[in-house]
């Protein structure tokens, strides 16, 4: 994506009510304002949050709310240029139970409060193979321990990759601490029984895997 294409997207998403971008000091050095209200203050309702981490252009969060309109969705991502596609559609398409954050997963704790998140969904992360890079896995120990400050206490978590990498040493980390796993599948659209929301939605990216024959494999559990 060109330079220019990238700042006229950065422009854009300043102008769309569903897109915030807190600077790393409004998080760590102050309380963010939104935190512990976001129901209250975006969404004007009671309705149960879900998260998509590293939600890429958003598509997977969009189409979530379109076909859950009780339900509150919000991608995260730090590349903003990517989820102003997922932002500017919702504008466009009136869609008011889903908003878009730039900032870093690992600054989580930072933008939601204890038990104010219900679910949250890692859609195709980069799985981080080398072993000096599993500081970086999304599902690594330490993430899980930042998702659980932030999820209700039947809070569900949702894993779907093209990664048997990441299938095998999340499912590996889950059983290993004791966390419950509710359902996983090593590939989703050739074994029954998947949930209609993991094979309903595809990404961008999905489709061109599946164009490729690789599985898409999914987890879904309880971190406890």
């Amino acid at each position: 994506m060109g330079s220019k294409n990238k700042l006229k997207r950065f422009k854009e998403n300043e102008t769309f009510s569903n897109v915030f971008q807190p600077t790393r000091s409004e998080l760590v050095d102050q309380t963010y304002q939104y935190k512990g209200f976001w129901n209250e203050k975006v969404f004007k309702n009671n309705n149960p949050i879900v998260l998509e981490l590293g939600c890429g252009k958003g598509e997977y969060s969009v189409a979530l709310a379109q076909k859950f309109p009780n339900k509150n969705f919000i991608g995260i991502d730090i590349k903003g240029a990517r989820f102003w596609r997922g932002a500017k559609t919702a504008v466009e398409e009136n869609i008011p139970n889903v908003a878009f954050i730039r900032t870093q997963i690992e600054l989580i704790e930072y933008v939601f409060a204890k038990n104010e998140v219900d679910e949250i969904w890692i859609t195709f992360p980069d799985p981080q193979i080398k072993y000096k890079r599993t500081k970086h896995r999304m599902t690594n120990s330490a993430f899980l321990q930042r998702y659980k400050n932030v999820l209700k206490p039947d809070g569900i978590m949702n894993l779907k990759t093209d990664s048997e990498f990441m299938h095998g040493y999340t499912l590996g980390l889950l059983h290993g601490e004791g966390h419950e796993v509710l359902y996983a599948n090593n590939d989703v659209y050739r074994q029954e029984g998947s949930p209609e929301e993991v094979t309903a939605i595809q990404t961008f990216y999905e489709s061109q895997y599946l164009e490729q024959n690789k599985p898409i494999t999914y987890i879904r559990f309880k971190i406890n």
